[in-house]
This record gives structure tokens, sequence and C-alpha cells, in this order.
């Protein structure tokens, strides 16, 4: 199968900005690579079709913090070629009893008994979880069923490529959903259910954080959004979370992390707070009282 890329030139100080607005607007498909010593940056796009590739980058166009230097440049590529490619710093990793692994790696991977494995496809354009936001979620959400045991209600508000709701299937949870306003990504979360068997036993829809969550509260939210959209929504996604239940967001830049705290405990109190950093983003935890 033939892939489609296209890859633009950014200023090299745009870079941050620009994987933000990628994670705020939680589109599949694009990244951000930058080469630190020449100080250069580019955003890269891989797709299925050539129409998709080029409707995409006209509606992302719009919506960059800085205007690209330069033409687009378009090519098509083996999906074997963007497979090696992604495999030299695509690694399988692992929280708990939980492992992330790539599709490559079935034939030879062992999983250890009582553990789970949720298979990722990066030509599908399957989150990996490698970054560090993603992360901060799934570690808290193996930790939260380790501790408590798989019950009650999750939803993943703002799902992207549907790997927390994914994840929480895996770990034991039998009630999940999971929204986004990019239909593109509840198609995308729906492929990887059906890459890992699980056809169905996610509801993906597509939603937002004033509608999404209209069949009722959960009793695990998660909101991998960034820090100034969880703030703006401080009020629904409180809402949201049933008696004894947890909220957990991320996507949240440590620098910004107090002022996320401070929103959440005007709309929230009593509510138990905590923190932590990875890297340079951090995630809130709270637990609403029974």
């Amino acid at each position: 199968m033939e892939l489609f890329q296209i890859k633009a030139e950014i200023p090299a100080t745009a870079a941050e900005a620009t994987d933000e607005l990628l994670l705020e607007l939680g589109v599949v498909g694009w990244s951000v690579l930058e080469d630190v010593i020449a100080q250069r940056a580019w955003i890269v796009g891989i797709f299925e079709t050539a129409e998709e590739r080029d409707t995409r980058w006209t509606e992302l166009q719009a919506a960059l913090p800085a205007a690209p230097l330069g033409a687009a440049e378009r090519s098509v590529m083996a999906d074997a070629d963007w497979r090696d490619s992604y495999k030299a710093h695509f690694k399988a990793w692992q929280f708990g009893r939980l492992h992330w692994v790539p599709v490559w790696e079935q034939a030879t991977f062992q999983l250890p008994a009582g553990d789970a494995v949720l298979w990722l496809d990066p030509g599908l354009a399957f989150g990996t979880g490698n970054h560090e936001t993603t992360r901060l979620c799934v570690e808290r959400l193996v930790t939260l069923a380790a501790k408590q045991g798989p019950r009650g209600r999750v939803i993943d508000a703002g799902c992207g490529s549907g790997i927390l709701a994914l994840s929480a299937l895996k770990l034991g949870y039998t009630d999940v959903a999971g929204f986004d306003n990019d239909p593109e990504a509840v198609r995308v979360s729906e492929e990887n259910a059906g890459l890992n068997g699980l056809q169905g036993k996610a509801r993906f829809f597509t939603g937002d954080l004033t509608n999404g969550f209209a069949d009722g509260p959960g009793d695990v939210v998660l909101a991998n959004i960034l820090g100034n959209v969880l703030i703006r929504f401080a009020r629904e996604l409180v809402a949201s979370v049933a008696p004894g239940g947890v909220l957990i967001l991320s996507g949240i830049l440590a620098a910004e992390c107090d002022q996320v705290q401070a929103a959440f405990k005007a709309v929230a109190p009593g509510w138990a707070m905590e923190s932590r950093t990875l890297g340079e983003w951090s995630d809130v935890v709270l637990t609403r009282p029974r």
C-alpha cells in the first residue's frame, strides 16, 4: 500500500507552538520534526490518499501559528518504507501490566502472564503513547485500575486516535466511550479498535466538551487537551465526573500547571487534587468526594 506524504519547513521558533496546535486540534497524521543544531523545523503529514493529504494540508495551513517557509513538498512512499523509517524510533514500552507494542513485533513479542497488550500501527496514524501527555494519562489509568479495579464508566474526552479508551478496555474496563470534535479522529479510533480485536467494545462518536457528556457522567474521565482549553471548559469537565469519580487532565505545559489547578479549585471546591510533571508537561488529577 502506498502512503502520501507532505512536508513543509516552518520557522524553528514556531515548532513548539505548532506541536501544541496539533495536540489541541487532536488531528491525526501530523508530526513536527526539529533539527535543534541546525535550528530548523518541519511539519510532516502522512495519509492514505493524495486527496486526503491535500485536503488536510489546506485545512491545517490556515491555522498554523507561522506560515511555512516556501512550498510544501509532496511525495509518495511505500507503506514498508514508512514502517521501516518509524521502527528506528518507535519501540515497545510498558507501564504496570499494560504493554504498548508495534504490530511488526506480534510474531516475536512474549506477553507475560496476566499482562495485556495494545498493538500500535503507525501506518494508521495511531498515536504511540510516546508523547509525555499521553504517558501521563495512561500511567494514571493503569495505577487507578490496579488500585481500585477496572470498574465504572470511562470517558475519553478528545479521544484522538483512541489510545486512552482502548487502553482502558485492555485494563478490563467494560463501559468505555470516547469522543472527538474531528470525525477523522473518530474513524481512526474505530479502525484501531479493529486492529486490537475490540470492535464495538468502546463507543466512539463525534462530540465536544459541551455536548460530549450528554449520556451522563463518568467514573473515570480523561481529557488530554491543552491547558487553555481545559481552563475554558473547567465547569463542563467537573460536571462530567460522577460522585467518587476521578478526572485526569493532561496536555498541560508545566509552566501552566498552577494556573490550571487554580481554575479547577475554583469550580471544584473540596475535591482532592494532585499533579506530577514529565518533561515539559504536567497532569492534574482531581477526585470528586462521594
